[in-house]
């Protein structure tokens, strides 16, 4: 699934398109992704104006001059094109059969943006932009990493008392919003923190350690453009190429990058945990 940089090198590759831009026509292609979409969909995007594109953990928040906002989440497929350049595409391969285009967003300029969804986790919803705040997908969610609110201190109040592994605990987005599978194994290892290690034991000196990382992953990753977008490009030109620093995820069987040891992978939760027991304790 797309995990906080990916969904952010998304929202700045998109922004440059769709901000300031007026919606000409919505082509809706079905009547639901992952849950039913808006009623009267198309026609109440119709003659938008584009205010803001703004992304709140993996959410893109689509701000328009009527007074809604267009909440879109990629879910695990999810990839959006512009006018032919492909906006996401992400560790996992999915493919982009046009069969599987959903929506199409044409805008004034003659661009259009589409959205592909081969498995359609995804979904789009509108909500009031006077009651954004208040959106319940969101509401609940801890802080982003980079945040004011994440540190340390944060990370000590939030595990104090936890029984489940740290690794699940930092899956659960109302702990940390927007943080994922491949950056969770990725800052434990920089921690130098097991996965299976039970999150009531780290705060203090563990979540002194643990909050930093995390930080500098994901920041390193949004840096990179994220992991394996093999063809998109941001504004800036820049390609997304985290993959290549990968220190653990997806590398079991592999040398240990620190300490020579093997990875190793184990399912936590029904999902692939990478880690090397020499070095995460």
């Amino acid at each position: 699934m797309p995990e906080l940089p990916e969904v952010e090198t998304v929202r700045r590759g998109l922004a440059p398109v769709m901000e300031g831009r007026r919606i000409l026509r919505v082509e809706q292609r079905r009547a639901d992704l992952r849950f039913p979409l808006p009623e009267r969909f198309a026609e109440r995007l119709a003659g938008q104006r584009i205010d803001r594109l703004a992304r709140q953990a993996k959410f893109l928040s689509v701000f328009l001059s009527g007074g809604e906002v267009l909440v879109m989440h990629l879910g695990m497929t999810g990839r959006f094109t512009v006018s032919g350049q492909l906006t996401g595409d992400f560790h996992h391969e999915t493919g982009s059969l046009a069969a599987h285009d959903h929506v199409v967003f044409h805008l004034e300029g003659g661009e259009t943006v589409t959205y592909n969804d081969p498995r359609r986790f995804g979904f789009m919803e509108l909500w009031p932009a006077e009651a954004f705040a208040a959106y319940p997908r969101l509401i609940a969610m801890g802080p982003e990493p980079l945040s004011n609110r994440f540190s340390p201190a944060y990370l000590d109040e939030a595990l104090r008392g936890k029984a489940a592994p740290i690794k699940a605990a930092l899956l659960d987005q109302k702990v940390i919003a927007g943080l994922g599978n491949i950056y969770v194994c990725e800052a434990l290892f920089r921690a130098g923190i097991s996965p299976k290690r039970l999150s009531r034991t780290i705060p203090g000196q563990r979540a002194a350690r643990l909050a930093p990382a995390i930080n500098a992953v994901i920041a390193e990753a949004i840096e990179a453009g994220g992991s394996s977008i093999s063809d998109f490009a941001a504004a800036d030109g820049a390609l997304g190429y985290f993959q290549h620093r990968f220190d653990v995820y997806d590398r079991e069987g592999e040398a240990c990058k620190r300490c020579g040891g093997t990875v190793q992978r184990i399912v936590q939760s029904g999902r692939s945990t990478f880690y090397c027991g020499g070095c995460q304790r």
